[in-house]
């Protein structure tokens, strides 16, 4: 049963929705704090999410953001905004498709069917699953896991990516530069959150016993060691 996420302030919107999809076998979670998206996306971890453009605090575009730097699930915008630059921005934050309101519920479970399948199901990529290896230390890019052994963590997908581009340079250095054009493509963001997500990618490591597996070069940027395996 796949689950599907509503991100709908439109009270009479969100109850159609939700008995329509449930009607046909879907599993539905609702937002009710609009402040806490990320938090309820990141709980449920759905199949497909629907989104509004217009909401209280961020809109869609902002939040369609924050869930790509978690996921690749399907991603529909369901707006009243009918301008091109709308449907526009809606694909460049990361959007899989855009459908105005009002619409006909019949199309809009035609379109979750078809990206579902896109996703998940017949027309899924069947490429084997990627994955990154340095010294027993196994990167599974699709999962967004890392295992040590017998032992596994889930990662962001911003850690996944972070990790990535070090397992993959091993045991060459990456530049801050570099880091930051592959985590955030264009956008403009503070150096200090690579910093964040530095210490956390750290963190996870020691959860699998590898502490100081990243090293800060001074003045280039970072590189992972595989100090286990000199502890071999």
């Amino acid at each position: 049963m796949s689950t599907i996420m509503i991100v709908e302030d439109d009270p009479k919107i969100n109850q159609l929705l939700q008995e329509q999809l449930e009607k046909y076998g879907f599993e539905t979670v609702n937002v009710e704090h609009f402040d806490r998206v990320m938090e309820v996306f990141t709980q449920s971890r759905p199949d497909l999410v629907l989104l509004d453009v217009n909401l209280p605090k961020f809109d869609g575009f902002y939040w369609c953001r924050q869930m790509r730097q978690e996921s690749n699930c399907p991603i529909l915008f369901i707006s009243a905004r009918e301008s091109k630059m709308d449907q526009v921005m809606a694909l460049e934050n990361g959007a899989d498709d855009y459908i105005t309101k009002p619409f006909d519920y019949d199309v809009v479970l035609a379109k979750i069917r078809s990206q579902l399948r896109r996703a998940y199901g017949q027309y899924a990529p069947q490429e084997g699953e990627r994955t990154v290896e340095v010294a027993g230390l196994k990167l599974f890019l699709e999962r967004m896991e890392l295992s040590m052994y017998d032992t596994k963590i889930e990662l962001s997908k911003k850690e996944a990516l972070l990790l990535e581009a070090l397992m993959n340079q091993h045991p060459r250095v990456v530049s801050r530069e570099r880091l930051l054009e592959k985590l955030w493509d264009e956008q403009f963001v503070d150096e200090n959150t690579l910093n964040v997500y530095i210490t956390r990618v750290r963190g996870k490591l020691k959860d699998l016993g590898l502490e100081g597996a990243v090293e800060t070069v001074r003045g280039s940027g970072y590189r992972l060691r595989a100090t286990w395996e000199e502890e071999q």
